[in-house]
């Protein structure tokens, strides 16, 4: 087998180029390899039997080996998000059990649904700025996984601002309070210890500065360039595995340094200053501003990865199309000739000191919450609140249906319930 083939390098393309594939000889990256080679040994094909490894993941259908990492995009796309892409929110599994979210932008909560994992195993979220297309979904996954099973608090990570008033910690306040009618609602009728929000903010300047050691697990965080002060890139490191996220950033030496000897660097590379000129209808002067000063264009997003070296490079912040994919690509090869993901919506990377390999997923549209993972605790009906004497002047008279409703239910389950409002 050839070198060039040995160092096979697998490009997703979005849109209607999604099934493409393109397979480009890279020098000295053995380690990389994500496909077979074509003279290995073939299993004969079974009429009755089903196949394994299989070229697209299906949620809830593989065992994550115990020195695995699995990381899924849960969203790729742009400030305004779509339903081909929900915005930044990406999906870190380990085979020690721990899960992580690194940002939670709008949209996404629906394809973390998709995923079918217990809403007790999603309760650590990384935040890298506090723009709505990485934290939009932040109540969704607050007040969705409570009431879908999540009986102990949301734990989020985040930076701070410039000032008291810009980082983490005032952002989540505010969201809860905000919140207020929804979570009193719901007040003695679901589990207290659910409806928590730990707040863990860390200085923004941190260079290297370990936000979350548990487990094994190493979480480091680096001052990231956008727009104002306050933005941040992530390092996950487990198990020999390393992984990184830039989040939202001018290209800067802190990410750069922080992110060699990564397996996985995922870093913004924003739509090209033509296409957000023919596309979004930007003027000129605010394209150039948007695509080359507060984001990454490609040719920059190379140039990173070109020093970083990860064994595969990820880059996503565009509309993955088949319009605007190419000239993403041409960008970056200008720069960077190594192992690339241009990412999409719901890919997933099975990282192993062995190889990387790169799939698409498909799931369950129509899916409902998975079991709770955690049995529920006691609840203080004691705090439940009702509708006023006035709001419940207006009901209609239900008796009839009601009852016969609880008669049957009591029967089904072998309770006594009695309906508080006939």
């Amino acid at each position: 087998m050839s070198s060039s083939t040995r160092n096979a390098l697998l490009i997703f393309l979005g849109g209607a180029l999604a099934a493409t594939l393109f397979w480009v000889g890279l020098d000295g990256r053995e380690d990389t390899l994500v496909v077979e080679s074509a003279d290995a040994k073939k299993e004969p094909v079974s009429p009755v039997k089903a196949r394994g490894n299989r070229d697209v993941y299906y949620p809830n259908t593989e065992d994550l080996a115990r020195n695995e990492m699995r990381v899924i995009s849960c969203g790729t796309g742009m400030p305004n998000q779509r339903p081909a892409q929900a915005a930044s929110c990406w999906l870190v599994e380990l085979g020690n059990g721990d899960k992580f979210l690194f940002d939670l932008g709008t949209g996404s909560t629906e394809r973390l649904s998709g995923l079918e994992i217990p809403y007790e195993y999603l309760n650590k979220v990384f935040l890298s700025h506090l723009h709505t297309d990485h934290m939009g979904d932040m109540d969704a996954l607050f007040v969705g996984g409570l009431i879908s099973g999540r009986v102990g608090p949301l734990h989020v990570w985040g930076p701070s601002g410039a000032t008291p008033e810009t980082g983490t910690a005032y952002a989540m306040k505010h969201m809860q309070e905000y919140l207020r009618w929804d979570i009193a609602g719901r007040a003695g009728r679901l589990p207290a210890s659910g409806q928590v929000l730990e707040v863990h903010e860390f200085d923004y300047k941190g260079i290297g500065q370990v936000v979350y050691e548990e487990n094994g697990v190493t979480i480091r965080s680096y001052p990231a360039n956008h727009v104002i002060d306050g933005s941040v890139s992530f390092t996950l490191e487990w198990n020999g595995l390393k992984f990184a996220f830039s989040g939202d950033t001018y290209p800067n030496k802190w990410f750069t340094e922080g992110a060699k000897g990564s397996d996985i660097a995922i870093h913004e590379c924003f739509i090209t200053v033509p296409d957000l000129v023919d596309k979004l209808k930007f003027p000129v002067s605010r394209a150039l501003e948007v695509g080359t000063q507060i984001h990454t264009p490609p040719p920059a997003f190379g140039k990173v990865m070109s020093q970083i070296q990860p064994r595969i490079a990820v880059a996503y912040h565009f509309f993955n199309d088949f319009d605007t994919t190419p000239s993403i690509l041409e960008g970056v090869r200008q720069t960077y000739d190594g192992p690339l993901t241009l990412a999409e919506d719901m890919l997933v990377w099975n990282v192993t000191k062995k190889d990387i390999r790169v799939r698409s997923i498909r799931y369950e549209e129509h899916v409902w919450p998975p079991p709770p993972a955690k049995a529920a605790p006691p609840v203080d009906t004691s705090v439940m609140q009702d509708v006023s004497d006035f709001i419940k002047s207006g009901n209609l008279d239900m008796g009839d249906v009601i009852s016969k409703i609880y008669e049957r239910a009591n029967e089904l389950y072998g309770t006594d319930e009695k309906p508080r409002t006939k």
